[in-house]
Order: C-alpha cells, then structure tokens, then sequence
C-alpha cells in the first residue's frame, strides 16, 4: 500500500513537471535567467521593470542616439524598420511583454487551448493581454500574417489600451483599424491591414506559443521588459539595463547640440570647433553655460547636476 501510494506521488509530480513544460507563459526562475544584466526592480512574474521616469525621458531620445549608443555595447540590431503607424506623429514609450504565435498546426493548437482551459482561459489571442499593466507595450510576432491572421481589433485594441495606455508593436496585419484609430493615443505599429479574424471556424490559422519568452520582431530579438521606444515609423528595443545610458547619453548629446548651435549663431566659435573635438576653452564655456541656464533646458536639473558634478572645467 505504502509502495502504491509512493508511485502515485511520483506520477503525480511527473504530469506536473510535464504540464509545466508545456505551459505557454516563461517561469520567473527562466526569465530571470535570461536577463542577468539587468539588476534593478522586477515584475512579480520576474519582466524587468525599468524605472517611470526612465521612460519618461525615453520619450525625447531620438532614433539615432539610442542606436548609436546600444551599438557601442555591442547591441547592434536592435531598430525594426517598415511599419504601418497609427498617430504617426506621436511617440510610442513602454516596457514590452511579448507574445509569439505560429501558424495553426491542429494537434499543437488543441494541447495548448486544452492547457489554457483547465487554467480557466478563453480565446489564445487574449492570454497574453492579460498580463498587462500600466506603461507596458505588447510586442507581437504574429509571423506576417495577414488573411485569417488577426488577432487584434478594435475591442481586444480598447482592452490593451484601458490596461497599459500605450499601444502595440505588432508583427501581422490589424483588423478594425478605423476603430483603433478612435481610441486616440493608441500609438501602434503594425504590418498591414485585413479584416478578416485569426480563428475562423474550422479554420485553425495561429497559435499562441510562447508569452514572455524571447520573440523575434523583424531582424530584432525582443526581451520581455526591453524598453520600446517607436518613433518616426522605426521601432527601437532597448535592452534594460542599458536603458538609463540610453537617455542620460541622450541629454548630455541634446544640450551639447543646444549650446553648439547658440554659440554658432553667435558667431563666438566656428563650425570647424564645434563639429571637432572641444577644446578646454569651449568646455569651459559650455559648463558655465549649462549653470546660467539649468532651469530653462529641456533637461532636468538634477540630470544636469549629475552631470556638472563629474566634470573638471
């Protein structure tokens, strides 16, 4: 008896080992492992969470500066090209959870949607939406799909937005555009367009198969907790822990640009100085500069302090 009621336990312990092998959702203790750069405060679910006010700032750092600063840390393909934008001329900030779908494959479909189910979830194409919170950005690799593809519209958009306030990065086709457009800061970046619905009947054509993992968009690997910045129809993924040297790079290049372009305008140095390596006179004059000006720059002042704190002229 004592025998049966052991291999019962174990056989136990094996489906459950297994169900959690075939869980659609990373475990904390795995994304945790994947991101071990990154040494600040975490989401439950163990996503990175990148200070607000990081993001705050992430909004004015333009395309060029984060590439140019995640290149020289060896990140080199982090930029995603060719969107369709809905609010083109607004900026798109937040941390991504990402969702990865493949094509349909009926016996892989229906293990998933039966995991999903026993866990009290409906429709593959929300499970990940679920997980959202406020200044997150949903990032997902819906392979390109376009006929019978979407998985997102006007209603799941509504429930994206009502829970982040942020838009999407979406690698697929959106159906309900015209009603994703009336949401109003829905800042979104998407492939294309169709109206048709991902889950047809008897038409099996995406799969949710990983929330959280690490996804692919365009030639860009997405983690889970990277910072997106989508601006000027290009998407930007910020690795975490490089994110605050994203935007204190950022402030340090604006107010350098600022001063240099006053100072041309003046007529006080040439354009051979400015666009060369400074000389001490004119970093001198720049610090001065920043210290006559620190409450009208369009960087904070305890940024500039910061900054002043470590200079020697």
């Amino acid at each position: 008896m004592i025998k049966n009621k052991f291999l019962m336990l174990l056989l136990s312990l094996l489906c459950l080992q297994y169900a959690k092998a075939q869980q659609v959702q990373i475990s904390k203790s795995e994304l945790v492992a994947l991101t071990p750069l990154w040494k600040g405060d975490r989401f439950p679910d163990g996503r990175p969470k990148v200070p607000d006010d990081i993001l705050r700032r992430m909004k004015s750092v333009s395309v060029e500066e984060a590439w140019a600063v995640m290149k020289n840390a060896g990140y080199a393909y982090q930029v995603a090209y060719d969107w369709q934008v809905i609010n083109p001329d607004s900026v798109l900030v937040g941390r991504a959870v990402t969702a990865t779908f493949m094509p349909g494959r009926p016996d892989v479909w229906g293990a998933i949607d039966s995991l999903g189910k026993k866990a009290g979830k409906r429709g593959q194409n929300t499970w990940a939406v679920d997980l959202l919170v406020k200044g997150d950005v949903y990032v997902a690799d819906q392979f390109g799909a376009s006929l019978n593809g979407p998985t997102i519209g006007d209603n799941v958009g509504n429930a994206i937005y009502a829970k982040t306030g942020n838009g999407i990065v979406y690698d697929g086709a959106l159906r309900d555009v015209e009603g994703l457009k009336e949401i109003g800061n829905f800042t979104s970046f998407f492939t294309s367009y169709h109206p048709s619905f991902h889950n047809p009947p008897g038409d099996l054509t995406t799969m949710i198969v990983g929330i959280n993992h690490p996804t692919r968009i365009r030639t860009v690997t997405v983690m889970p907790g990277d910072v997106v910045l989508g601006k000027l129809g290009v998407v930007v993924f910020v690795p975490p822990h490089l994110a605050e040297r994203v935007v204190t790079t950022s402030e340090i290049v604006r107010l350098r640009d600022m001063f240099g372009h006053q100072r041309l305008r003046e007529g006080k140095y040439t354009a051979g100085q400015i666009d060369a390596r400074w000389s001490e006179e004119i970093e001198k004059d720049f610090s001065k500069w920043l210290n006559d000006h620190i409450n009208d720059l369009p960087v904070g002042k305890e940024q500039i302090q910061e900054f002043l704190k470590d200079r020697t002229w």
